[in-house]
């Protein structure tokens, strides 16, 4: 029979990217949007669920397990971007970033684990990022939230083993999607201390997304790990620069690595 995969996020960008993949690959693929009527003629099913909104992600996964009697993987890839001075950003949508990024997708991961306990088996791949890696300059918070994603990762994978679930997740560098469009960004104000350097950064964010990789490269990623019967901890997707950063952090002292990510962001000291 084939696998049953829940894809959260999965009406655009790198969801709905490894959707499609996985669908013309022989898997059942539900993908999902707070607003599913938007999407017609969408290239695998929607259902209507809210990372936010426990019992519309009860709801989902519920509507799902009824309709295929099933579900073998879950992909949390939903989450929202966000930018500026930790000093200038309101304390609420740092708390909303975390909602959706963090709380939402362990939220998603407690609706599931019940039927894939009862199964003996199952996979959960967190979309984390590279940029959970490092505190990342006017992305601290963002950087933040992948960061405890990728720990709760390591302790949930401990924790499920013995219900033959397997948990990892994979760490995307940039890709050309429209995760701009959606980011909270904190405004760049005239009288601010901040202005220069941060008009800066949000200026190579941008270009940085708008030259990025192809999505379908974390397709094949993901089908790769789908295919593989014991899956890593963690796994990265992007420019060998990207990848090979989380390395020079483990190997640099920490003031060597710090005047790097700062000569890269143009800021100066």
């Amino acid at each position: 029979m084939s696998k049953v995969v829940l894809i959260t996020g999965g009406s655009s960008g790198i969801g709905k990217s490894v959707g499609e993949f996985l669908v013309n690959n022989g898997f059942v693929v539900y993908g999902t949007s707070r607003n599913v009527e938007n999407y017609k003629n969408h290239p695998f099913k929607l259902v209507s669920l809210d990372v936010n909104n426990v019992e519309s992600i009860v709801n989902a996964v519920n509507k799902i397990i009824l309709n295929e009697g099933k579900l073998d993987i879950l992909i949390n890839n939903a989450g929202r971007g966000i930018t500026g001075p930790i000093e200038e950003t309101p304390t609420e949508e740092m708390r909303n970033v975390f909602e959706t990024n963090f709380f939402g997708a362990i939220e998603v991961m407690k609706a599931v684990l019940p039927q894939m306990r009862t199964q003996k088996s199952g996979l959960i791949i967190n979309i984390t990022s590279i940029a959970g890696y490092m505190g990342l300059p006017y992305r601290g918070i963002y950087s933040a939230t992948k960061g405890a994603l990728e720990l709760v990762t390591e302790a949930l994978r401990m924790e499920v083993r013995e219900f033959g679930i397997e948990v990892t997740n994979v760490a995307p560098g940039d890709f050309a999607t429209n995760i701009a469009s959606g980011r909270y960004h904190t405004p760049v104000f005239e009288e601010s201390d901040y202005k220069k350097n941060y008009q800066n950064n949000l200026n190579l964010m941008d270009a940085h997304v708008n030259n990025g990789s192809n999505p379908i490269q974390m397709a094949e990623a993901i089908f790769k790990i789908i295919q593989t019967p014991k899956p890593k901890i963690h796994y990265k997707v992007g420019s060998f620069m990207q990848k090979f950063s989380i390395i020079l952090k483990r190997l640099l002292p920490d003031t060597m690595y710090e005047n790097l990510l700062m000569k890269h962001y143009k800021i100066k000291r």
